[in-house]
């Protein structure tokens, strides 16, 4: 017969108060171990985030940092540092729509943000903040007001230099190293949204979402040379021209633009690398002007094909699809089937940041460029020039009314191509007219038409002469909706291109 569970023997009375001993002994050497510990101040806490670098990938979700004692985010650091260096900037335009007898009366106005860069009044903002600007007024984080002086701007960048005579200490922004940003890494902008509202300095926090973006559109406003750092931190009207900051509280970019349906923030933001403005502020505050480094190559995106035939690994590159007779270029040796793999030792993407990459080089400054010629690594060495001495070339000089003659039409400015300019460039002569320049966000721009392009028919009529244009301009602006053009495209193909005025 089994034993019952719950029956009393006293061999299991004598265990069970063996157990009981040494359960007791075994809390009392935990508690002595314990002792040790307190008395030894031994430390065994997790490793605080205080100790681990700074960046997205190593602080995860809840980046923060020791500082007096205590937790806080390491934004808070950042924003003390650095706030006060950013300002609200209010411009006064003309009002061009306004009739001409209401002049002195109309006038339109913008608004937005900028940021101290030199201690002597110095101030980084974005050109449209400031262009075609009658008067522009600078007020810092202390309320005081200064009138300030454009010192220079750059449309094709969207850049501009103000100074002001400050009557208090200014605090400035370090520029930083853009092209050290990784996806990903954290990015902090501060500007003054929504300006009527009266929210200066606003900070937002967010990423780094993508760098180099091109080919995007911001109507009148669209700068030529892009290569955008994208961001997820809220950047909504009013906050262009404050800065992108690191967590060294550096500026790593000028805030600029947005792409939304609605007009505010949707979380894709637009930032000018800040070694883009690094390159050409010198310029702005010398001269008033930006210079661009000129190579004097007509370029072609790398396709998958040439990419294989080059023995590359990937589609990375841009492909010289013709070379400038007597240009920097050609005396490097470079030539027509070459593919650019590097410049100045930074690798080359694609066409639009090899043209960033080239204009931010002075002129007169010698560069190596890295190539791929029928499956062979070269490396040349290139001495840039300024690109406007080559555009002036072709426009109409000062003193000479008649050498170069232009007209503008449908936001292009147009000269009669000629067989010296034909030899000059290193193409065949064709009848016809040379653009020159295509101003952004214009009819032309929007048409897709590119300097260097040659027009040969207008309206299914031939055309070789300004006269010719001047002809036609007038009429075919009240008449059509759009206008037909046959062009000859820098790269050489004919196109078909509709303008609509």
């Amino acid at each position: 017969m089994g034993e019952h569970p719950f029956s009393s023997d006293p061999h299991n009375s004598r265990r069970t108060a063996k157990k009981n001993v040494l359960s007791i002994g075994v809390v009392a050497v935990v508690c002595v171990v314990f002792g040790l510990i307190l008395a030894s101040q031994i430390d065994l806490t997790p490793r605080s985030v205080a100790d681990i670098p700074l960046n997205i990938g190593q602080t995860g979700a809840y980046p923060l940092v020791e500082r007096n004692g205590e937790m806080e985010s390491p934004f808070v650091a950042v924003v003390e540092q650095v706030q006060n260096a950013v300002v609200n900037i209010s411009a006064r335009t003309h009002d061009d729509d306004v009739p001409w007898y209401f002049h002195g009366r109309g006038y339109g106005s913008s608004s937005g943000s900028g940021f101290f860069f030199r201690e002597d009044g110095y101030i980084l903002t974005n050109n449209h903040v400031i262009e075609d600007a009658v008067s522009v007024v600078v007020r810092t984080s202390t309320g005081y007001e200064y009138d300030a002086t454009v010192v220079g701007s750059d449309r094709e960048t969207d850049l501009a230099v103000l100074k002001v005579d400050p009557e208090e200490e200014i605090t400035t922004i370090p520029f930083g190293d853009s092209e050290e940003l990784k996806v990903g890494d954290w990015a902090i902008a501060i500007g003054n949204p929504f300006p009527q509202q009266g929210l200066d300095r606003t900070v937002t926090v967010g990423v780094i979402s993508a760098k180099g973006r091109t080919n995007l559109r911001f109507g009148a406003d669209t700068p030529r040379y892009q290569n955008y750092i994208q961001t997820d931190a809220s950047i909504n009207p009013g906050n262009s021209g404050g800065p992108l900051l690191n967590l060294r509280g550096e500026c790593i970019g000028v805030n600029a633009a947005i792409s939304s349906p609605t007009g505010s923030s949707v979380g894709i933001g637009f930032a000018i690398p800040i070694n883009l403005a690094r390159a050409i502020v010198p310029d702005l505050i010398q001269s008033g002007r930006a210079t661009r480094g000129w190579l004097g190559v007509w370029l072609s995106n790398l396709t998958e094909r040439e990419a294989k035939r080059q023995g590359l690994h990937a589609v990375q590159g841009v492909m010289i699809d013709s070379v400038f007779a007597n240009s920097p270029a050609e005396v490097a040796g470079i030539r027509g089937g070459d593919v650019v793999v590097k410049f100045n030792d930074k690798d080359v993407v694609n066409t639009n940041q090899f043209s960033v990459l080239v204009s931010t080089v002075r002129a007169g400054q010698s560069v190596p460029v890295d190539v791929v010629r029928d499956g062979e690594a070269k490396r040349l060495r290139t001495t840039v020039v300024d690109r406007d001495q080559f555009l002036a070339s072709l426009e109409q000089q000062p003193g000479s009314p008649d050498e170069v003659p232009t007209t503008e039409w449908l936001g292009m400015a147009l000269v009669s191509f000629t067989p010296q300019m034909a030899r000059d460039i290193g193409i065949q002569h064709v009848e016809g007219l040379y653009v020159i320049r295509v101003y952004p966000g214009t009819a032309a721009d929007r048409a897709s038409i590119t300097e260097g392009t040659i027009i040969l028919q207008v309206n299914n009529e031939p055309v070789s002469t300004l006269g010719d244009v001047r002809e036609q301009a007038g009429e075919l602006e009240r008449s059509r909706t759009h206008i037909p053009f046959i062009v000859q495209e820098p790269d050489g193909s004919i196109a078909r291109k509709v303008i609509r005025p």
